[in-house]
């Protein structure tokens, strides 16, 4: 099951960063196909935010038919995003360059920065896709 961190001074919506969060997951294999997301509650007493934002991330997430809620059983994946394992040699390069990365002092804001920028230069073909 996933679990939600919500960080208030991203700048990011807080029903946003769940939506990111659960679509990270379904990338990376993490939840799949007939999967239960936590419900409201457990999502509200972990992170203490209002029960109505998650309300709102899980609605975006039906709406685009990445989950389906059920009534009074809850929220269930409906399709993954997974295209690389969460245990892919790539992912493993990718931790071996974050190890490196914080061993140099870069902060967390630095590497993202960092990454994002090289995302950018190889995938801007698509960023009006995302």
């Amino acid at each position: 099951m996933v679990e939600y961190r919500i960080d208030r001074r991203s700048g990011v919506a807080t029903y946003v960063q769940i939506v990111q969060q659960t679509k990270q997951a379904l990338r990376l294999g993490l939840l799949e196909p007939g999967d239960r997301l936590p419900t409201a509650r457990e999502v509200v007493e972990a992170t203490a935010i209002n029960p109505n934002t998650v309300l709102k991330a899980y609605r975006e997430l039906e709406r685009e038919g990445l989950v389906e809620a059920r009534r009074g059983l809850g929220t269930f994946v409906r399709k993954s995003l997974s295209t690389a394992p969460a245990d892919s040699p790539l992912r493993a390069e990718l931790d071996a360059w974050a190890v490196r990365a914080r061993e140099a002092g870069l902060e967390r804001e630095d590497v993202a920065a960092l990454f994002t920028s090289v995302l950018d230069a190889h995938f801007a073909e698509s960023k009006g896709d995302a």
